[in-house]
């Protein structure tokens, strides 16, 4: 009987990876250490025993392999490839304890959200379910306050860890279409305070592995020159090995282009004569930019409307499913450089 995936978890109020590791001292779960590898040296070591212990290994989900692996996969205690033990830990550095003679009292978040799928951190990576960052914040900012503790159990590709960070940036809560006042507290139209800016600690987990390294990597923080110049490198050796797959010859001239895209064309069955007509070619006015009702079969002339055309089909032998299968055909028309 094989074991469910095992819930891996991030603390996220500090940095989890970074492309160049701290040279000086850094400050986790309240300790200071020498630099950032002493941090991973100590927290390894923590881990490493705590994996010998049989009832921590009992825990539902548990990832089968050996402790080296799970030692090298992890980053603790930001990051752990199994269930993250140092969470108490991390309440307890950055929580508020329960007061129940402090008042808390949210009024329910009514408002319709509404966020677009264009923001360069939400296309940064494609993922199912996922939701902007921004919907998030909304939330966050009007049933927390700074420094308090957001948990999400199921956090996908971590958009909650960033949202939790960016309750702290002026400029993307600006953006957001609220009002901020001189001491950066978020205000409604008549001047009453709605929220605080201050970033938000996360804890966000998930059962998939996938999704918990694509959290730690989104939420990540490091040296932006350097990721520029790493990626910057890492385009170059791509452009390298595969440009050659995007290149084709201008149309009567042996000059090589880039392709940056293609535009393909349905192909239909005439109506009348039952030859192949090309839409593009017959319905598509490139001068003015729209597509006719009405066209002409470039065969036998008869006057036809997409409306009541069928597609053309073509058959072709699958080697990998051992049949013959029938496609509508689509040919390119344009090839954009």
């Amino acid at each position: 009987m094989s074991k469910k995936p095992l819930p891996q978890t991030e603390l996220f109020n500090e940095p989890v990876f970074a492309l160049k590791e701290k040279s000086g001292p850094v400050q986790c779960l309240g300790m200071t250490f020498e630099n950032d590898e002493k941090r991973r040296e100590y927290f390894l070591e923590k881990l490493k025993a705590k994996l010998k212990d049989q009832e921590f290994r009992k825990i539902e989900g548990f990832p089968i392999g050996e402790d080296e692996d799970i030692l090298a996969l992890s980053d603790p205690p930001y990051y752990t490839a199994c269930p993250n033990p140092f969470i108490a830990d991390f309440i307890k550095c950055f929580g508020t304890p329960y007061d129940p003679k402090v008042p808390y009292k949210r009024e329910p978040f009514a408002t319709d959200v509404s966020e677009g799928k264009s923001d360069p951190i939400y296309n940064a990576h494609s993922y199912h379910t996922k939701v902007p960052h921004k919907a998030i914040m909304r939330y966050i900012l009007h049933y927390t306050e700074p420094g308090d503790i957001v948990f999400d159990g199921f956090c996908g590709t971590g958009m909650t860890g960033v949202a939790a960070q960016l309750c702290g940036d002026r400029n993307v809560i600006g953006n957001m279409g609220y009002s901020i006042n001189d001491i950066n507290n978020i205000v409604d139209s008549s001047g009453n305070m709605l929220s605080m800016i201050g970033p938000r600690n996360a804890i966000i987990s998930d059962l998939s592995p996938i999704a918990t390294f694509i959290s730690a990597s989104y939420n990540a923080k490091g040296d932006k020159i350097e990721f520029v110049t790493i990626a910057k490198q890492l385009v170059e050796e791509v452009e390298k090995e595969c440009a050659w797959l995007f290149e084709t010859k201008h149309q009567n001239s042996n000059l090589i282009g880039r392709i940056i895209y293609v535009i393909w064309s349905d192909v239909f069955a005439c109506n009348e004569c039952s030859k192949d007509v090309v839409f593009w070619d017959v319905a598509v006015n490139q001068e003015e930019g729209k597509v006719r009702e009405e066209f002409k079969c470039p065969h036998c002339k008869a006057i036809l409307t997409k409306r009541k055309l069928e597609h053309a089909y073509s058959s072709t032998f699958d080697v990998a499913q051992g049949r013959t299968i029938k496609q509508a055909k689509q040919v390119p028309v344009r090839i954009i450089n």
